[in-house]
């Protein structure tokens, strides 16, 4: 098997992703770098606790082609693809549903980033219009999104896309915009429930949601 260290890696990420609550199912999925020309990727519609490292498509890059692996890619491989071929310097790149920030996605807005957490997401989260799951369309919209420096990216109405120079890197992104989305949702809470006493005990109850921790 070529790859199978890098493989099984992929493997162990979607189970801590799932471990955290960012995975669920098959909803989500990874992109990892191996060498200069080839990536791993998560295949389609397979539970993350039934997957063997045998499972994980190996693609080129360029055209996504099969190098090795017997299972269909996951549908998001353009999508990831778009993203590690614009930033070379980015190792692995991670596709989710996660439920904070995906909520964030549907309110269409780019979301600012504090200083604390730029070193992580960059200078801004910037949305993605719509197109559905898996289409060229959104694997082009993401295309025409991606700026240098930024290493997360929500797609409206859908999820989120978040990368790093190596797996650990694009790991702390989906937990720092998670961590991010989490703050700026209560604030919004906060706000309305100001302006509006009558729903303040309905919002507090979304609220204390919210502050829960996200993962064990």
């Amino acid at each position: 098997m070529k790859f199978q260290a890098q493989r099984q890696h992929v493997v162990e990420l979607c189970l801590e992703l799932s471990r955290r609550g960012y995975f669920a199912g098959t909803g989500g999925n990874i992109m990892l770098r191996l060498d200069a020309a080839h990536v791993a990727v998560t295949p389609s519609a397979l539970d993350y606790h039934a997957m063997g490292a045998a499972d994980v498509c190996v693609l080129r890059l360029q055209d996504l082609a099969t190098v090795d692996g017997e299972r269909a890619p996951s549908v998001e491989s353009g999508l990831h693809a778009q993203l590690l071929r614009a930033r070379p310097d980015m190792g692995c790149s991670i596709h989710t549903h996660q439920p904070v920030a995906s909520a964030c996605a549907l309110l269409g807005r780019e979301l600012a980033v504090p200083p604390a957490l730029r070193a992580s997401l960059g200078d801004a989260v910037r949305i993605a219009g719509y197109a559905p799951s898996g289409s060229g369309l959104l694997a082009a919209r993401l295309a025409r999104t991606l700026r240098p420096g930024g290493n997360a990216y929500l797609m409206r109405n859908h999820g989120i896309l978040c990368c790093g120079r190596d797996s650990a890197a694009a790991m702390q992104a989906v937990d720092d915009l998670e961590t991010l989305a989490r703050g700026l949702l209560a604030a919004r809470i906060a706000a309305r429930a100001a302006a509006e006493p009558g729903a303040a005990p309905a919002l507090q109850r979304v609220s204390e949601l919210l502050t829960q921790p996200p993962h064990p």
